[in-house]
């Protein structure tokens, strides 16, 4: 589970930082064409955290999101924001039937696994969705980049795009979609992350917080070269970040 501390960090920053705003468009650039060719009314998000995604699926696309999450300090901020259908629970024993979704949506809960549980956490997610249901996954990528701010929040692994096929592959799901994202930024995180951060030797600590609004637009603006590249179908090679949308097999 994450740290709790992080969720007010979260909820203080989400809106504006250009982190949050970066990966939004992303994320609607590779799952707005999929969610327009298919029936989707009623959805899961499993590790909702604050909430504030749950509330952007459902005025996005019109769908009737349930928030989910293990940490009652996440359901807490989500029922300050209006968030009508929480729960709090498990990830790797969801309490609904099979089938009981048209979709799941799951940003950046795998990182709190420990190494063993992603495939049947994996498998437990795609059970809630019904056949032809999509699955969508995002989580921080390649082990290199951990930082002090993986430390802070409790991360436990980082995933690959082979790791990601082959997580979804063995639970019943055709991956649709696939890339990395946060691209274009990886020299500046590699500087930042294996240099700079050593160089320092502090505690770990949280990374989540606005900069001056100069710096939050400049390092906006990446992402939202990316999320327009993404659009038009193609992929990253690498990046910070692994996102990939994918479908359960029908019977």
């Amino acid at each position: 589970m994450m740290n709790p501390a992080e969720f007010a960090n979260i909820a203080r920053a989400e809106r504006e930082m250009w982190w949050y705003e970066g990966m939004r468009r992303i994320l609607f650039a590779m799952l707005d064409p999929l969610a327009r060719l298919r029936r989707i009314g009623v959805v899961l998000e499993a590790g909702c955290g604050t909430g504030w995604n749950t509330r952007l699926l459902e005025r996005r696309y019109g769908w009737t999101v349930t928030a989910l999450d293990l940490a009652a300090e996440g359901l807490r901020h989500a029922h300050e924001l209006g968030v009508q259908r929480r729960v709090q629970a498990d990830v790797a024993a969801l309490p609904f039937p099979s089938g009981s979704f048209d979709a799941l949506v799951s940003l950046d809960l795998m990182v709190h696994l420990p190494p063993g549980s992603e495939l049947p956490a994996v498998r437990e997610m795609a059970r809630v969705v019904r056949p032809g249901g999509l699955v969508v996954l995002r989580a921080a990528a390649h082990r290199l980049l951990r930082s002090r701010h993986s430390e802070f929040v409790g991360e436990k692994q980082r995933y690959s795009r082979d790791q990601f096929i082959r997580l979804a592959r063995e639970s019943g799901l055709t991956p649709l979609r696939i890339s990395y994202a946060n691209c274009l930024l990886l020299p500046v995180a590699l500087l930042k992350f294996r240099l700079w951060e050593p160089l320092l030797a502090r505690e770990a600590r949280s990374g989540v917080d606005v900069p001056p609004a100069w710096l939050n637009r400049l390092l906006l603006a990446p992402l939202r070269w990316e999320s327009k590249w993404l659009a038009n179908g193609r992929a990253l090679p690498a990046g910070q970040s692994i996102i990939l949308i994918a479908a359960k097999e029908t019977l």
